[in-house]
């Protein structure tokens, strides 16, 4: 099984790890985008978690003219609809269905696994989590959007599944419009996700990080 390339950190280094973040990154960057901000989660004090941050193949991406980088998916329009190329988006998610996979295999329960992703990974942590066929920790969504919400299966296992959406005021890449739709359309098929609103733009902000820290520690706690 050729798994994504991926950059992995345990917290604190050398703990027996005992819970897993598979954090995906967005268009254009690579893995190495939200490892800095493992050291500022300070969760080294309670778990042994592993965080495995996987780059992206570099794909042709059509709103870029064609130009090729890495992207979990190509994004055909940018309207507010997002017209992405949704078999693309669910290779993506399949690759993290595999690394769960691993992480089930190396000891982790899947229900001490968070799938997380911003903006282009969020779409795919949608996917990629609400599919899974086992009992997972959680989701954390940030400054993205639900592109399969019209086509995805969710598994029914997943229907208590914990749900984190951070999205920015003035995000001008994403329109928090799309956040709280995400939020609608997962109310509408029974989640209770919990809602995060920043005064920032297609970015993380250092109370968001102090947020996700505490919602981590919910989850896994």
């Amino acid at each position: 099984m050729d798994l994504l390339p991926a950059i992995e950190m345990e917290s604190p280094k050398g703990a027996e790890v005992d819970a897993s973040v598979i954090w995906l990154h967005g268009l254009g960057a690579d893995g190495g985008d939200f490892a800095p901000l493992v050291p500022q989660l300070d969760l080294s004090d309670q778990f042994g978690i592993r965080f495995i941050f996987p780059h992206a193949p570099s794909i042709p991406v059509s709103i870029n003219n064609g130009y090729v980088m890495p992207a979990w998916y190509d994004i055909k329009q940018m309207d507010i609809d997002r017209h992405v190329d949704e078999e693309q988006l669910r290779q993506s998610a399949r690759w993290v269905h595999q690394l769960i996979d691993r992480e089930v295999e190396r000891g982790v329960d899947s229900r001490r696994i968070i799938i997380a992703g911003f903006s282009q990974g969020g779409a795919v942590t949608y996917e990629a989590a609400l599919t899974y066929p086992q009992a997972l920790a959680g989701i954390m969504a940030l400054s993205s959007y639900f592109a399969t919400a019209d086509s995805i299966e969710i598994d029914p296992i997943q229907n208590q599944i914990p749900i984190m959406i951070c999205h920015g005021s003035l995000d001008p890449v994403l329109p928090e419009s799309l956040g709280r739709k995400s939020l609608e359309t997962l109310e509408s098929h029974g989640f209770k996700p919990q809602y995060y609103s920043y005064a920032m733009e297609h970015a993380v902000c250092p109370q968001e990080i102090t947020d996700i820290a505490a919602w981590i520690r919910s989850v896994l706690d």
